[in-house]
């Protein structure tokens, strides 16, 4: 009896695991579709934009980061305010060698303690808004990268009729001077994994996210939404903001392009910390797509169906279709959107490290984030534990 429920529920992981399969070649197919939308995009229009980009310490790889804000291909005024809570912080050191290296632009930099709520990110917002000179809004977390052009396609996106608000899709690279194999596993969790569910929720209509590479949004848009003290203490503040622009009935694009999110995780804690945080904030948003999401791990599945089943030639046959699916998806991404997040050799171990966070992400309410503990209620918010 034992055994021949233990049969029963490998071939039900196998099936599971060709769905996976199936998965991964779908995600690959709507990569291409997504960057083929670019070819068509019209010139941006010169509205005066400012940029917000909220620091916390001297993260790895941060002056590479923040130069490219400074390096935009843009025919508009540009702003740039940087803010931070404290005046020593040494990412406000990094900021000042930056402003002496391109001396023509226009940069204000905030040194803020208040705090409005349970963010920090937020509250960093809120106290840069003051300095803001321009209409146009544009915020990107300081470990974010991004090509000449993000700026024009970004505008040149919220300029279209009906549209709100604009994020971008990012993959992971391995920040420097971290842990080479932490960082390119967690950078491969971003590219091979966040990157592909993204894309088919948002091809196939089942998504609207923002994500805190890039948002885009007009400060009127901002207002009615209740400004950034609106989301002072939730977890998913770059979603939710989203969400209150398309709750004022208008809509959501993203360009077609790819920035860069750096990986600085430096030990297999760190990774698991910082993984299991996004994917419990995943489940809070949308706990049904969180839930339904066990069909994107088929080489997980398929190995385990192997097992139960006595490694017989079929599941062998079936993990290796498994993998094959995972690789192709992963060159199609590299080639697509530029990616160098780590070794097809490294791909099974991520991606049996993908099914493990995303099983204890299951259970419990627990996040970090920025060395601080939080419990995480049922609409988002977070309290300190």
């Amino acid at each position: 009896m034992y055994q021949a429920v233990m049969e029963t529920f490998g071939w039900a992981l196998a099936a599971v695991a060709l769905a996976g399969a199936g998965y991964a070649l779908l995600a690959a197919i709507l990569a291409g579709r997504f960057r083929q939308t670019g070819a068509m995009l019209a010139p941006a229009q010169a509205v005066p934009v400012t940029i917000l980009k909220p620091l916390h310490g001297d993260e790895p790889g941060l002056a590479a980061n923040l130069e490219t804000f400074f390096r935009q291909d843009y025919p508009g005024p540009v702003q740039i305010v940087f803010g931070a809570h404290d005046k020593d912080d040494p990412a406000l050191g990094v900021v000042r060698a930056l402003i002496a290296r391109y001396p023509g632009h226009d940069v204000s930099v905030v040194a803020d303690p208040a705090l409005y709520g349970s963010n920090g990110k937020v509250s960093n917002l809120i106290n840069m808004m003051p300095a803001v000179r321009h209409d146009t809004l544009v915020l990107a977390d300081s470990d974010i990268a991004v090509p000449q052009n993000w700026l024009a396609l970004v505008v040149e996106a919220l300029s279209r009729p009906g549209v709100g608000v604009v994020t971008c899709f990012y993959t992971g690279a391995p920040a420097p001077g971290v842990n080479r194999l932490w960082s390119s596993l967690a950078a491969m969790g971003t590219s091979y994994d966040f990157l592909p569910n993204a894309l088919v929720g948002t091809s196939l209509g089942l998504a609207a996210p923002c994500f805190g590479s890039t948002i885009a949004l007009t400060r009127a848009a901002l207002d009615r939404a209740g400004g950034f003290a609106a989301f002072a203490d939730l977890l998913a503040d770059d979603y939710e903001i989203g969400r209150a622009v398309r709750e004022q009935g208008l809509g959501l694009a993203i360009p077609a392009l790819g920035v860069a999110h750096a990986a600085a995780e430096d030990s297999l804690g760190e990774l698991v910390r910082h993984e299991l945080r996004w994917t419990r904030t995943i489940r809070t948003i949308n706990p049904a797509g969180h839930l339904g999401s066990f069909v994107t791990h088929g080489f997980a599945f398929a190995l385990m169906a192997a097992i139960l089943l006595d490694f017989a030639p079929i599941t062998l046959g079936l993990l290796g279709l498994t993998l094959a699916a995972r690789l192709f998806l992963k060159y199609r991404i590299d080639a697509i959107f530029g990616a160098k997040s780590g070794s097809a050799w490294m791909l099974p171990l991520r991606d049996l490290m993908t099914f493990g966070i995303f099983a204890m992400s299951l259970f419990g309410e627990t996040v970090h984030w920025r060395g601080s503990r939080f419990e995480v209620g049922a609409a988002g918010a977070m309290t300190q534990s």
